[in-house]
């Protein structure tokens, strides 16, 4: 389905990094993995920041163009095309997570996050923003499975072992190409590593 999605021509989600990783990016570390990364956008953004990259996602498609973009804004990221139900970053690895949009079924969740927690550094850093549960009433953007969407409550339990910098459910607009635009309810997370 997303590699049918990204062959459009298109950056259907834009080229442009998720506002709220842009405002928050001065709490990142070096360097970071991006979850789910699409298109590039993110991972581009961070990369003309000075910072080191690797964005995986389960697009090859999605991941040329992220590839393609770099090029065009001359800077050099790292992708691997892997399925996010299966993943395992290297332990004690990334300064920072980030994961804008990675919307996963609980199951893959529940195997996911133990294995981010552990391939960052002490210290390290989890920036997220996700649709929320309160999202499924609106079609501005992201999947109609409640299981998929997120809450505070489900980022507190999935995310136990982290001291909190910011936790947040809010509406805001989003202006991200043509598949997320338009208000939306959304769950913030920045989130530092218990050392």
């Amino acid at each position: 389905m997303w590699n049918q999605r990204y062959a459009e021509d298109d950056y259907i989600y834009g080229t442009e990094p998720n506002s709220f990783l842009a405002e928050h990016s001065n709490f990142l570390i070096n360097p970071i993995l991006s979850l789910a990364e699409g298109e590039g956008r993110n991972a581009v953004f961070l990369a003309s920041l000075g910072f080191s990259v690797y964005g995986v996602d389960g697009s090859d498609v999605g991941l040329a163009k992220a590839q393609q973009l770099a090029q065009a804004k001359g800077v050099k990221i790292q992708t691997e095309v892997a399925d996010l139900s299966l993943f395992e970053p290297p332990a004690n690895t990334y300064g920072s997570v980030i994961s804008i949009s990675a919307h996963l079924p609980s199951t893959i969740r529940n195997r996911l996050y133990p294995l981010v927690e552990q391939c960052l550094k002490p210290n390290g850093i989890i920036l997220l923003e996700a649709y929320s549960e309160n999202q499924m009433t609106r079609n501005t953007g992201g999947p109609k499975d409640l299981d998929m969407l997120i809450s505070c409550a489900k980022v507190e339990r999935e995310f136990p072992n982290y001291e909190p910098i910011l936790l947040q459910e809010l509406n805001r607009e989003v202006c991200e190409g043509k598949y997320h635009t338009g208000m939306a309810s959304v769950v913030q997370f920045i989130g530092r590593k218990k050392s």
